[in-house]
C-alpha cells in the first residue's frame, strides 16, 4: 500500500514539474518578445521620416507596426481606402 502512495505522489510532483517549466517558458517567451518589440521600436524610432516614408510607415504608427509585426499597415491603408 505504501508502494501505490509513493508512486501517486510521483505523479503529482511530475505533472507539477511539467505545469512549473510550462509557466516559466511562457513568461520567458513573452518576456523576449517584449525586448524584440522595443528594439524594432527603437530602431525604427532612429530612422528619419523619408526612411519610414520609403517602408511605408509614418512616426505615428511606430508603436503599432512594434506592436503587430504579423500585420502590414500598408495592406490596412490601401483596404479603408477601397473600402
Amino acid at each position: 500500500m505504501t508502494m501505490i502512495h509513493g508512486t501517486i505522489w510521483l505523479e503529482r510532483k511530475s505533472v507539477s514539474t511539467w505545469h512549473v517549466s510550462s509557466l516559466i517558458r511562457k513568461y520567458w517567451d513573452a518576456f523576449q518578445a517584449h525586448r524584440e518589440r522595443q528594439r524594432l521600436r527603437g530602431t525604427l524610432s532612429g530612422l528619419s521620416d523619408q526612411e519610414l516614408m520609403d517602408i511605408g510607415t509614418t512616426r505615428g504608427e511606430i508603436d503599432y507596426v512594434a506592436s503587430n509585426r504579423d500585420i502590414d499597415p500598408r495592406d490596412i491603408v490601401s483596404h479603408s481606402r477601397a473600402a
